[in-house]
């Protein structure tokens, strides 16, 4: 493969196009999949972290899924991607999701080529420079870390629930606000997961993690505080009067 052709990794559905489909460009690399939205977001960070230039997800064209409700499932764990890779200081666009329909006249390597001008107009990934950037790599392990946080986990798999039925007071939360929430969730633990990272190296205090995650010192002393009460963080030594913290194993 030329160098200079950005690495691609496509995870498409087993359900779309014949498994004859095979003539997509070398710097492609396809993964069939039982279903899209089974794909943990995770498993798609870590493909980033280790080098992939851009991820293509292909699933079946609503309403259609063999699963019922897999491509929404894929749709919700695409914007959460999205909003990880933003802030990891990752361009949201090296990440695309596709749908395809058997009924459709469409192909995978028209869908493989087109992508990879995109993300040739991108340029490589920051992780596959010559000289690769700590703060990206930093950045996906603690978006990595975020993905897989419990909380998200238990309120994705609530968004139905939680959205649609109504609750034993009669109400239900509507859809803009129950994306608000998980937006502000996902930055929450991404900038948790970071300090928590950045505390494992060597113990740090409030002022230097400000700088290094670009927030007020008194917004992160407020994450300090609740890290504590989870066991993420604590404090390692006093320097004067300023406070180290040191991160935690999280059990």
């Amino acid at each position: 493969m030329d160098n200079s052709e950005p690495k691609i990794l496509c995870y498409m559905c087993n359900w779309t196009f014949c498994q004859e489909e095979t003539s997509v460009p070398s710097n492609v690399n396809v993964v069939r999949v039982t279903c899209i939205g089974r794909i943990d977001p995770v498993i798609v960070l870590d493909t980033f972290a280790n080098g992939a230039d851009g991820v293509m997800l292909i699933g079946c064209k609503p309403p259609n899924c063999h699963f019922v409700k897999g491509n929404l499932q894929a749709e919700r764990g695409v914007e959460i991607l999205n909003k990880l890779l933003s802030l990891s200081d990752l361009e949201s666009e090296r990440l695309k999701l596709l749908w395809s329909s058997p009924s459709e006249n469409s192909s995978l390597s028209c869908y493989v080529k087109e992508f990879s001008e995109e993300i040739r107009n991108l340029g490589i990934s920051p992780v596959n420079s010559e000289q690769p950037e700590s703060t990206v790599m930093l950045n996906l392990m603690a978006a990595k870390n975020a993905a897989s946080n419990f909380r998200l986990r238990v309120l994705l798999g609530r968004e139905e629930e939680l959205t649609e039925a109504l609750n034993v007071y009669g109400e239900k939360i509507p859809q803009e606000e129950f994306n608000g929430l998980l937006d502000e969730i996902v930055e929450v633990e991404f900038v948790r997961h970071k300090i928590r990272l950045l505390t494992w190296i060597k113990p740090l205090p409030v002022k230097v993690l400000a700088e290094e995650v670009e927030m007020k010192p008194s917004d992160v002393l407020r994450h300090i505080v609740n890290m504590r009460r989870r066991n993420m963080i604590a404090l390692d030594h006093i320097e004067g009067q300023t406070p180290f913290y040191r991160a935690l194993e999280v059990e």
